[in-house]
């Protein structure tokens, strides 16, 4: 298999234009003593970008070849622990809390990587990823728009959202056939409700999104939900139901 066989099977496209990522650094804005979490730091165009003294940056790639060629090339002023693992395995649990994490993501997993990581929202400073554009509006969807759905509710639960500016498919190495989209997650804080709500609401959104053409009720009727307690206008299709309304369909459901 060829480099570039290998680098499109990992979705593997890496920045070369050197104003986008003086641009995703201004926006990281990297501190002093800040741990940062690199998802797929590839031959570290981005890591540049955070290569700051006192500051300490984990890097994580499934390429190992990358990570030779990592160790070699940085030395400093940061301090750096490169570790060749798939990063749907690596636990963020080891990893230590104030965590930054930052990656230009591979596009056939970045939805996953993004919800794992909602499991860890409390010792998550911010996260900034480089996503497929598509993803990125999905991911920022609002109430009663088509962008409104599974992966906007999910992760706006626990996550504030921001699209930061979007990047053309010629700022990569190797052009992908799709434009990108730089964002910003914040984790909540001061929210009415923890992590014990999690699998009770995503049930329920797997669950009123099953057709999108159905009401609410219809979506969620193998479940006990007493819809004149919890306020909420059974009539309504999924994508017109807010965030706080599903967050009390999943307190009702769970009592």
């Amino acid at each position: 298999m060829s480099v570039r066989d290998i680098r499109r099977k990992y979705g593997q496209n890496y920045l070369k234009d050197p104003a986008v990522l003086f641009e995703m650094g201004e926006a990281i804005s990297p501190n002093t003593f800040d741990t940062f979490i690199e998802i797929g730091p590839g031959l570290g165009a981005l890591t540049n970008q955070v290569n700051k003294e006192n500051v300490n940056i984990i890097g994580i790639d499934i390429d190992e070849d990358n990570i030779e060629v990592l160790k070699s090339k940085f030395k400093g002023p940061a301090n750096f622990q490169f570790i060749n693992a798939d990063i749907l395995k690596f636990n963020l649990e080891d990893s230590g809390t104030s965590l930054r994490i930052i990656g230009n993501l591979p596009y056939n997993i970045s939805t996953q990587i993004i919800l794992n990581y909602v499991d860890s929202y409390k010792k998550i400073i911010d996260m900034h990823f480089l996503v497929q554009k598509e993803v990125a509006q999905k991911i920022a969807g609002k109430v009663s728009t088509k962008d409104w759905g599974k992966l906007a509710i999910k992760i706006s639960a626990f996550f504030e959202i921001e699209i930061l500016f979007d990047v053309p498919r010629e700022a990569f190495d190797i052009k992908p056939k799709v434009n990108s989209t730089f964002i910003r997650l914040l984790p909540k804080k001061d929210l009415s409700y923890n992590l014990s709500i999690k699998n009770n609401l995503y049930k329920i959104i797997d669950l009123a999104f099953s057709s999108r053409r159905k009401t609410i009720k219809n979506n969620l009727k193998s479940l006990d939900i007493d819809w004149n307690k919890i306020n909420i206008n059974s009539s309504k299709r999924s994508e017109e139901i807010s965030l706080k309304d599903y967050i009390n369909i999943a307190k009702d459901y769970s009592a």
